[in-house]
């Protein structure tokens, strides 16, 4: 059973009242975001952005799905480069209420059998601060490795901070397990 899906501008009450819920939550792990962002239309213009990417073929943004395919958080492949990269980033995060359930887990599993059985890329990247332990353990439940420390990689919470850097290759791409 599938615990993603595209995200559609349907999706923008769910998210938006997600995001408002869970602001506290999220907060140590997300950039600053302005008020805008945590409304109906503010994720309405996330949402056409990233669908406008898709459509482009440089994002999958989805959705993840919980109890009853209730909304409870996002997932996406982003900057899908081609060419003789055939590489993509990573991201995700579930609402506070949904953690613990195996819906990350979930999720960035079905992510990364798409990243390599339906577009083909050779490499998933996933960056985490280095104290998101958590997420750290839902990346080696699926084989990501960790290659690197990026210093002040990402402007988090209101300041630069250092991601630890982790890959997966697909094994029947030439990628080494």
């Amino acid at each position: 059973m599938n615990v993603t899906r595209l995200i559609t501008l349907d999706d923008a009450p769910a998210l938006a009242e997600l995001l408002v819920a869970n602001r506290d939550f999220l907060a140590p792990w997300e950039p600053d975001r302005g008020e805008e962002y945590f409304t109906v239309e503010g994720q309405r213009a996330v949402i056409r952005e990233v669908l406008q990417q898709h459509a482009d073929g440089s994002v999958l943004p989805h959705v993840i799905l919980g109890d009853a395919g209730a909304v409870v958080g996002r997932i996406t492949l982003n900057g899908i480069v081609r060419g003789c990269f055939q590489s993509c980033s990573m991201g995700y995060w579930v609402s506070a209420a949904a953690n613990g359930r195996g819906l990350a887990t979930g999720a960035v599993g079905e992510l990364v059998r798409l990243a390599f059985d339906e577009l083909g890329l050779h490499r998933v990247q996933a960056e985490t601060l280095p104290h998101n332990v958590r997420s750290q353990r839902v990346l080696a439940r699926h084989g990501f490795v960790r290659y690197g420390l990026a210093p002040a990689y990402l402007k988090i919470a209101g300041r630069w901070q250092d991601h630890v850097m982790f890959q997966k290759l697909n094994p029947t791409a030439g990628g080494r397990v």
